[in-house]
């Protein structure tokens, strides 16, 4: 199990001028992502609340022809923001296959979010500028290993002052995930 501590942001200018701040970070490069999540009708769990909230997620993803099926529990201060995810990730042959097994084990398919991914890393960081169908741009950066013993908040304090070190304009840290960015805009345009 890997304790993922990061931050999302939403990204308030165009995404070649954001990308030339990057410049000096290390370019990994571009990776296409499809990602499907699913929920359970009978686990209250795997479902999201009133709100759109997920509070655990399972997810199959697909990057540039690799395959992975992932499972993350989010844990919540005390009043409910989202400190960082304890995600149980592994490799998958195939895609479609999961996804068949999934709907035959009676999952039903929540959300497809696609993507286009460019990855940065820094001596500290994962640094994944999003460009999401549907949603907008985001960044998304996560610290490269946290300890157990580190105390979260004070490592999300980090990761956003150096977020705020690359200049380039940007949201306050958005209090949920893509997914349920995606949620509540198809909610909102089903109410409309």
């Amino acid at each position: 199990m890997k304790r993922e501590v990061e931050i999302l942001v939403e990204i308030h200018e165009k995404k070649k001028k954001a990308l030339q701040k990057l410049h000096e970070l290390k370019f990994l490069g571009n990776k296409k992502t499809l990602d499907t999540y699913y929920y359970d009708p009978k686990r209250n769990e795997l479902k999201p609340d009133p709100s759109g909230q997920l509070k655990q997620c399972l997810r199959i993803r697909d990057k540039d022809g690799e395959s992975s099926i992932a499972y993350k529990v989010d844990r919540f201060d005390k009043k409910g923001v989202w400190l960082y995810s304890d995600e149980y990730e592994t490799k998958v042959d195939d895609y479609k296959k999961i996804d068949e097994i999934f709907k035959k084990l009676g999952f039903k398919e929540l959300i497809r979010i696609k993507n286009i991914k460019s990855t940065f890393t820094s001596k500290s960081y994962e640094i994944v500028l999003e460009d999401v169908k549907g949603l907008g741009l985001f960044m998304e950066v996560e610290r490269h290993h946290v300890r157990r013993t580190e105390n979260v908040s004070n490592v999300k304090k980090e990761i956003l002052n150096w977020i705020q070190s690359l200049g380039i304009k940007v949201s306050l840290e958005l209090t949920m995930g893509k997914p349920e960015l995606m949620l509540r805009k198809k909610n909102k345009k089903d109410t409309d």
